[in-house]
Protein backbone atom coordinates (compact mmCIF):
# COMPACT_ATOMS: atom_id res chain seq x y z
CA UNK A 1 0.00 0.00 0.00
CA UNK A 2 0.99 3.44 -0.76
CA UNK A 3 2.17 4.60 3.09
CA UNK A 4 1.72 8.70 1.67
CA UNK A 5 -1.80 8.99 0.02
CA UNK A 6 -1.52 12.42 0.46
CA UNK A 7 1.63 12.49 -2.59
CA UNK A 8 -1.41 11.17 -5.11
CA UNK A 9 -4.46 12.44 -4.19
CA UNK A 10 -4.08 15.87 -2.07
CA UNK A 11 -0.66 18.02 -4.22
CA UNK A 12 -2.82 19.78 -6.41
CA UNK A 13 -1.25 22.68 -8.78
CA UNK A 14 -1.45 26.29 -7.27
CA UNK A 15 -4.28 27.50 -9.54
CA UNK A 16 -6.42 24.10 -8.83
CA UNK A 17 -6.25 25.13 -4.77
CA UNK A 18 -7.41 28.91 -5.62
CA UNK A 19 -10.62 27.65 -7.55
CA UNK A 20 -11.00 24.84 -4.97
CA UNK A 21 -10.45 27.05 -1.98
CA UNK A 22 -13.07 29.35 -3.25
CA UNK A 23 -15.46 27.13 -5.20
CA UNK A 24 -15.69 24.00 -3.04
CA UNK A 25 -16.22 25.62 0.30
CA UNK A 26 -19.84 24.32 1.63
CA UNK A 27 -22.14 27.27 1.97
CA UNK A 28 -21.98 28.76 5.48
CA UNK A 29 -18.35 27.84 6.18
CA UNK A 30 -15.54 30.11 5.69
CA UNK A 31 -12.72 29.51 3.29
CA UNK A 32 -9.74 28.17 5.90
CA UNK A 33 -6.12 28.24 4.92
CA UNK A 34 -3.23 26.81 6.99
CA UNK A 35 0.54 28.31 6.49
CA UNK A 36 2.57 25.59 7.05
CA UNK A 37 1.86 21.85 6.43
CA UNK A 38 3.98 20.36 9.71
CA UNK A 39 2.48 18.28 12.50
CA UNK A 40 0.60 21.73 14.08
CA UNK A 41 -1.05 22.66 10.98
CA UNK A 42 -2.02 19.22 9.93
CA UNK A 43 -2.90 18.44 13.40
CA UNK A 44 -5.28 21.53 12.98
CA UNK A 45 -6.95 20.31 9.60
CA UNK A 46 -7.16 16.88 10.58
CA UNK A 47 -9.64 18.43 13.87
CA UNK A 48 -11.36 20.75 11.97
CA UNK A 49 -11.92 17.72 9.59
CA UNK A 50 -13.27 15.59 12.09
CA UNK A 51 -14.81 17.81 14.85
CA UNK A 52 -16.24 20.28 12.40
CA UNK A 53 -16.98 19.22 9.52
CA UNK A 54 -14.39 21.83 7.96
CA UNK A 55 -12.30 21.57 4.74
CA UNK A 56 -9.19 23.77 4.67
CA UNK A 57 -6.40 24.36 2.07
CA UNK A 58 -2.45 23.83 3.62
CA UNK A 59 -0.02 25.67 1.94
CA UNK A 60 3.81 24.58 1.98
CA UNK A 61 6.80 25.37 0.37
CA UNK A 62 8.05 21.91 0.18
CA UNK A 63 5.38 19.57 1.41
CA UNK A 64 3.91 17.87 4.37
CA UNK A 65 6.69 17.44 7.03
CA UNK A 66 9.59 18.56 5.05
CA UNK A 67 10.80 20.26 8.09
CA UNK A 68 11.08 19.35 12.31
CA UNK A 69 7.63 17.74 11.99
CA UNK A 70 9.27 15.00 9.83
CA UNK A 71 12.83 15.14 11.83
CA UNK A 72 12.34 15.05 15.21
CA UNK A 73 12.11 12.15 17.39
CA UNK A 74 8.53 11.58 18.12
CA UNK A 75 9.35 11.14 22.35
CA UNK A 76 6.13 11.67 23.90
CA UNK A 77 5.95 12.15 27.99
CA UNK A 78 3.02 12.02 30.18
CA UNK A 79 3.89 13.93 32.84
CA UNK A 80 7.42 15.92 32.29
CA UNK A 81 6.14 19.22 31.57
CA UNK A 82 3.76 19.32 34.68
CA UNK A 83 4.21 22.10 36.62
CA UNK A 84 4.11 24.28 33.76
CA UNK A 85 1.42 26.03 31.47
CA UNK A 86 1.83 23.74 28.85
CA UNK A 87 1.15 20.64 31.68
CA UNK A 88 -2.27 20.27 30.88
CA UNK A 89 -1.62 20.41 26.99
CA UNK A 90 1.03 17.98 27.38
CA UNK A 91 -1.68 15.37 29.14
CA UNK A 92 -4.28 15.66 26.68
CA UNK A 93 -2.24 14.74 24.00
CA UNK A 94 -0.72 12.16 25.40
CA UNK A 95 -3.59 10.47 26.07
CA UNK A 96 -4.70 11.17 22.34
CA UNK A 97 -1.87 10.37 20.78
CA UNK A 98 -3.10 6.59 21.71
CA UNK A 99 -6.24 6.91 20.07
CA UNK A 100 -5.20 8.76 17.40
CA UNK A 101 -2.80 5.73 16.70
CA UNK A 102 -6.09 3.14 16.43
CA UNK A 103 -8.06 6.16 14.51
CA UNK A 104 -4.81 6.30 11.73
CA UNK A 105 -4.02 3.04 11.71
CA UNK A 106 -0.73 4.18 13.11
CA UNK A 107 1.72 1.48 13.01
CA UNK A 108 5.22 3.40 14.20
CA UNK A 109 3.13 4.41 17.89
CA UNK A 110 4.24 2.03 20.77
CA UNK A 111 5.21 2.04 24.54
CA UNK A 112 8.71 2.08 25.73
CA UNK A 113 10.54 3.54 29.41
CA UNK A 114 13.27 5.55 29.47
CA UNK A 115 16.46 6.05 31.35
CA UNK A 116 18.98 8.48 32.69
CA UNK A 117 22.06 7.43 32.43
CA UNK A 118 25.21 8.98 34.01
CA UNK A 119 28.69 7.89 32.00
CA UNK A 120 32.12 8.20 33.55
CA UNK A 121 33.64 9.57 30.47
CA UNK A 122 36.93 8.46 31.41
CA UNK A 123 35.67 5.20 31.38
CA UNK A 124 33.97 5.35 28.11
CA UNK A 125 37.07 6.58 26.00
CA UNK A 126 39.22 4.03 27.26
CA UNK A 127 36.93 0.99 26.84
CA UNK A 128 37.13 2.18 23.18
CA UNK A 129 33.19 0.90 21.94
CA UNK A 130 34.04 -2.17 23.81
CA UNK A 131 32.50 -3.63 27.27
CA UNK A 132 34.73 -5.10 29.56
CA UNK A 133 34.97 -8.94 29.69
CA UNK A 134 32.25 -10.07 32.20
CA UNK A 135 31.21 -6.00 32.93
CA UNK A 136 27.62 -5.84 33.96
CA UNK A 137 24.66 -3.40 32.82
CA UNK A 138 23.18 -1.84 35.54
CA UNK A 139 19.99 -3.59 36.47
CA UNK A 140 17.59 -1.28 34.80
CA UNK A 141 19.65 -0.08 31.72
CA UNK A 142 18.49 -2.38 28.92
CA UNK A 143 21.52 -1.64 26.35
CA UNK A 144 23.86 1.50 27.62
CA UNK A 145 26.90 -0.74 28.79
CA UNK A 146 30.01 1.41 28.57
CA UNK A 147 30.82 3.86 31.24
CA UNK A 148 27.92 3.22 32.70
CA UNK A 149 27.80 4.29 36.85
CA UNK A 150 24.44 5.09 37.56
CA UNK A 151 21.12 5.42 36.43
CA UNK A 152 17.40 6.68 37.31
CA UNK A 153 14.12 5.52 35.83
CA UNK A 154 12.47 8.84 33.55
CA UNK A 155 9.44 6.70 32.86
CA UNK A 156 7.92 3.22 32.65
CA UNK A 157 5.10 2.13 29.23
CA UNK A 158 2.30 4.03 31.82
CA UNK A 159 4.34 7.59 30.95
CA UNK A 160 6.66 7.17 27.62
CA UNK A 161 5.37 6.03 24.55
CA UNK A 162 6.90 7.29 20.56
CA UNK A 163 5.69 7.80 17.04
CA UNK A 164 7.19 8.88 14.17
CA UNK A 165 6.62 12.49 13.59
CA UNK A 166 6.63 12.37 10.18
CA UNK A 167 4.17 9.42 9.42
CA UNK A 168 1.64 11.18 11.84
CA UNK A 169 2.06 14.52 10.14
CA UNK A 170 1.32 12.75 6.77
CA UNK A 171 -1.97 10.42 8.74
CA UNK A 172 -3.35 13.47 10.18
CA UNK A 173 -3.37 14.84 6.45
CA UNK A 174 -4.69 11.92 4.48
CA UNK A 175 -7.48 11.46 7.22
CA UNK A 176 -8.62 15.27 6.51
CA UNK A 177 -8.56 14.85 2.52
CA UNK A 178 -10.69 11.78 3.06
CA UNK A 179 -13.46 13.26 5.31
CA UNK A 180 -13.72 16.84 3.47
CA UNK A 181 -11.10 17.40 0.79
CA UNK A 182 -8.59 19.01 2.39
CA UNK A 183 -5.76 20.09 0.49
CA UNK A 184 -1.62 20.43 0.66
CA UNK A 185 -0.61 23.06 -2.15
CA UNK A 186 3.55 23.65 -2.99
CA UNK A 187 3.62 27.13 -2.11
CA UNK A 188 4.83 30.40 -0.37
CA UNK A 189 2.64 31.83 1.79
CA UNK A 190 4.24 35.73 1.40
CA UNK A 191 1.09 37.78 3.67
CA UNK A 192 -2.03 38.43 4.41
CA UNK A 193 -4.64 40.60 2.62
CA UNK A 194 -6.76 42.24 5.70
CA UNK A 195 -9.67 44.66 4.63
CA UNK A 196 -8.53 48.40 5.08
CA UNK A 197 -12.00 48.95 7.02
CA UNK A 198 -12.73 45.95 8.89
CA UNK A 199 -9.88 44.46 9.64
CA UNK A 200 -10.79 41.47 8.78
CA UNK A 201 -8.77 38.82 6.36
CA UNK A 202 -9.68 38.46 2.95
CA UNK A 203 -7.03 36.33 1.57
CA UNK A 204 -2.98 35.42 1.39
CA UNK A 205 -0.47 35.89 -1.00
CA UNK A 206 0.79 33.11 -2.51
CA UNK A 207 3.75 32.92 -4.51
CA UNK A 208 2.39 36.88 -5.67
CA UNK A 209 -0.70 35.84 -6.39
CA UNK A 210 -3.65 36.41 -3.67
CA UNK A 211 -5.79 33.54 -2.67
CA UNK A 212 -8.92 34.51 -1.04
CA UNK A 213 -9.52 33.23 2.29
CA UNK A 214 -11.66 34.34 5.22
CA UNK A 215 -9.55 32.68 7.80
CA UNK A 216 -5.72 32.18 7.68
CA UNK A 217 -3.95 30.29 10.06
CA UNK A 218 0.16 31.06 10.31
CA UNK A 219 1.53 27.55 11.57
CA UNK A 220 5.40 27.92 9.93
CA UNK A 221 7.69 26.41 12.55
CA UNK A 222 10.23 28.57 13.17
CA UNK A 223 9.79 30.39 9.74
CA UNK A 224 6.75 32.61 11.66
CA UNK A 225 9.32 35.01 12.03
CA UNK A 226 9.28 35.95 8.47
CA UNK A 227 5.41 37.11 9.06
CA UNK A 228 5.95 39.15 12.03
CA UNK A 229 5.44 41.90 9.83
CA UNK A 230 2.06 40.98 7.91
CA UNK A 231 -0.11 42.35 10.76
CA UNK A 232 0.35 44.13 14.16
CA UNK A 233 -0.87 41.41 16.47
CA UNK A 234 1.92 39.13 15.23
CA UNK A 235 4.20 37.63 17.34
CA UNK A 236 7.83 39.43 16.59
CA UNK A 237 10.22 37.27 17.57
CA UNK A 238 10.27 33.13 16.89
CA UNK A 239 13.35 31.72 17.35
CA UNK A 240 14.47 28.51 15.69
CA UNK A 241 17.47 26.34 17.94
CA UNK A 242 19.07 23.82 15.17
CA UNK A 243 19.87 19.98 16.31
CA UNK A 244 21.43 17.52 14.60
CA UNK A 245 20.56 13.96 13.99
CA UNK A 246 21.42 10.56 13.08
CA UNK A 247 19.32 7.18 12.61
CA UNK A 248 21.95 3.97 13.71
CA UNK A 249 20.25 0.22 13.45
CA UNK A 250 21.74 -2.19 15.97
CA UNK A 251 21.35 -6.11 15.93
CA UNK A 252 17.95 -6.09 17.76
CA UNK A 253 15.66 -4.18 18.11
CA UNK A 254 15.29 -1.77 21.38
CA UNK A 255 12.39 -0.28 23.67
CA UNK A 256 14.16 1.77 26.35
CA UNK A 257 15.12 5.18 25.37
CA UNK A 258 17.89 6.73 27.27
CA UNK A 259 18.81 10.60 28.18
CA UNK A 260 22.84 10.04 28.79
CA UNK A 261 24.36 12.56 31.64
CA UNK A 262 28.11 13.33 30.39
CA UNK A 263 29.71 13.09 26.88
CA UNK A 264 27.61 16.49 26.02
CA UNK A 265 24.16 14.71 27.51
CA UNK A 266 22.95 12.43 24.20
CA UNK A 267 19.73 11.36 24.13
CA UNK A 268 18.85 7.90 22.19
CA UNK A 269 15.28 7.35 20.89
CA UNK A 270 14.74 3.85 19.96
CA UNK A 271 11.94 2.79 17.16
CA UNK A 272 9.70 -0.06 16.22
CA UNK A 273 11.39 -0.61 12.93
CA UNK A 274 14.72 -0.75 14.27
CA UNK A 275 16.30 2.65 13.86
CA UNK A 276 17.40 4.55 16.59
CA UNK A 277 17.62 8.04 16.65
CA UNK A 278 20.68 9.84 18.50
CA UNK A 279 20.51 13.49 18.91
CA UNK A 280 22.46 16.45 20.87
CA UNK A 281 24.94 19.80 20.66
CA UNK A 282 22.10 21.80 19.99
CA UNK A 283 22.65 25.52 18.34
CA UNK A 284 22.11 28.58 20.02
CA UNK A 285 18.58 29.77 19.19
CA UNK A 286 18.39 31.96 16.27
CA UNK A 287 16.42 33.98 13.42
CA UNK A 288 16.12 31.34 10.97
CA UNK A 289 17.26 32.35 7.26
CA UNK A 290 18.21 28.81 5.71
CA UNK A 291 15.20 27.72 3.42
CA UNK A 292 12.76 24.85 4.62
CA UNK A 293 13.44 21.70 3.29
CA UNK A 294 17.17 22.95 2.44
CA UNK A 295 18.78 23.09 6.12
CA UNK A 296 22.11 22.14 6.23
CA UNK A 297 23.37 18.82 7.75
CA UNK A 298 26.71 19.83 8.71
CA UNK A 299 29.41 16.25 8.71
CA UNK A 300 31.33 17.25 11.60
CA UNK A 301 27.69 17.39 13.49
CA UNK A 302 27.24 13.87 12.58
CA UNK A 303 30.04 12.38 13.48
CA UNK A 304 30.39 13.68 16.68
CA UNK A 305 26.81 11.67 17.39
CA UNK A 306 27.71 8.81 15.63
CA UNK A 307 30.83 8.77 17.41
CA UNK A 308 29.16 9.16 20.81
CA UNK A 309 26.62 6.02 20.14
CA UNK A 310 29.19 3.89 18.87
CA UNK A 311 31.18 4.75 22.60
CA UNK A 312 28.47 4.21 24.98
CA UNK A 313 27.17 0.73 24.13
CA UNK A 314 28.76 -2.42 23.02
CA UNK A 315 25.20 -3.53 21.01
CA UNK A 316 25.65 0.51 18.81
CA UNK A 317 29.46 0.02 18.40
CA UNK A 318 28.82 -2.01 15.03
CA UNK A 319 25.41 -0.27 14.50
CA UNK A 320 24.66 0.81 10.85
CA UNK A 321 24.15 4.50 9.94
CA UNK A 322 20.76 4.40 8.14
CA UNK A 323 20.86 8.62 7.78
CA UNK A 324 21.39 12.10 8.98
CA UNK A 325 19.50 14.81 9.25
CA UNK A 326 19.47 18.23 11.18
CA UNK A 327 15.98 20.64 11.47
CA UNK A 328 15.32 23.99 13.89
CA UNK A 329 12.77 23.79 16.57
CA UNK A 330 11.02 26.63 16.94
CA UNK A 331 10.76 28.64 20.32
CA UNK A 332 9.03 31.80 21.51
CA UNK A 333 10.67 34.32 24.03
CA UNK A 334 9.09 33.12 26.81
CA UNK A 335 9.72 29.42 26.04
CA UNK A 336 5.95 28.80 26.11
CA UNK A 337 4.01 28.03 22.57
CA UNK A 338 2.01 30.83 20.92
CA UNK A 339 -1.60 30.24 19.32
CA UNK A 340 -4.51 31.64 19.27
CA UNK A 341 -6.03 34.40 17.49
CA UNK A 342 -4.10 37.68 16.34
CA UNK A 343 -5.15 40.72 17.94
CA UNK A 344 -6.57 43.52 15.58
CA UNK A 345 -6.81 41.22 12.35
CA UNK A 346 -10.10 39.52 12.57
CA UNK A 347 -10.00 35.71 10.95
CA UNK A 348 -5.95 35.80 11.36
CA UNK A 349 -4.66 32.97 14.15
CA UNK A 350 -0.81 31.43 14.62
CA UNK A 351 0.09 28.40 16.15
CA UNK A 352 3.59 28.21 16.80
CA UNK A 353 6.76 27.97 19.11
CA UNK A 354 6.14 24.07 20.28
CA UNK A 355 10.01 23.80 20.72
CA UNK A 356 11.07 20.11 21.61
CA UNK A 357 7.63 19.16 22.07
CA UNK A 358 5.86 19.79 19.59
CA UNK A 359 5.28 16.29 18.46
CA UNK A 360 4.37 15.41 21.86
CA UNK A 361 1.37 18.69 21.69
CA UNK A 362 0.50 18.35 18.48
CA UNK A 363 -2.71 16.79 19.20
CA UNK A 364 -4.78 18.51 21.90
CA UNK A 365 -2.92 21.95 19.91
CA UNK A 366 -4.53 21.51 16.66
CA UNK A 367 -8.18 20.41 18.36
CA UNK A 368 -7.76 23.46 20.32
CA UNK A 369 -6.73 25.33 17.41
CA UNK A 370 -9.71 23.84 15.33
CA UNK A 371 -12.65 24.28 18.17
CA UNK A 372 -11.28 27.98 18.78
CA UNK A 373 -11.73 28.60 14.69
CA UNK A 374 -15.28 27.02 14.42
CA UNK A 375 -16.56 28.54 17.19
CA UNK A 376 -15.18 30.96 18.96
CA UNK A 377 -14.16 29.46 22.37
CA UNK A 378 -11.48 27.06 23.29
CA UNK A 379 -13.44 24.28 25.92
CA UNK A 380 -10.70 20.90 24.85
CA UNK A 381 -7.62 23.18 26.85
CA UNK A 382 -8.57 24.92 30.00
CA UNK A 383 -5.71 26.72 30.59
CA UNK A 384 -5.48 27.93 26.02
CA UNK A 385 -5.69 31.81 26.67
CA UNK A 386 -2.22 31.37 28.30
CA UNK A 387 -1.03 30.48 24.97
CA UNK A 388 -2.11 33.79 23.40
CA UNK A 389 -0.34 35.85 20.95
CA UNK A 390 -1.87 39.32 22.94
CA UNK A 391 0.54 37.93 25.83
CA UNK A 392 3.77 39.51 23.43
CA UNK A 393 1.15 43.06 22.65
CA UNK A 394 1.44 43.84 26.55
Amino acid sequence: PNPNPMATRAFVSHRAAMASATGDTPAGKPRVVIAGAGVIGASTAYHLAANHGMKCTLYDQKGAGCAASGKAGGFLALDWCDGSPVGELARISFAMHEELAKTLSLDSYRRLTCEAVAVDERAVVAAGGVAKPGNKKLESVEWADIGAVASRPMGTEETIAQVHPKRLTEAFLAAANEKVGTEVVLGKVEGVVADEVTGEVTGVIVDGETVPADVVVVAMGPWTHHASTWAPGMPKVILGQKYHAVLMRPERVLTQAVFFQGLGDPEFYPRGDGDVYVCAYPDSPNVVDEEPGEVEVRPDAVQRLVDVAKAVSSEMKNAEVNGSQSCHLPITQDGMPVMGAVPGTDGLYVATGHSCWGILNSPASGAAMAELIATGSVTCVKNFDAFSPKRFAR
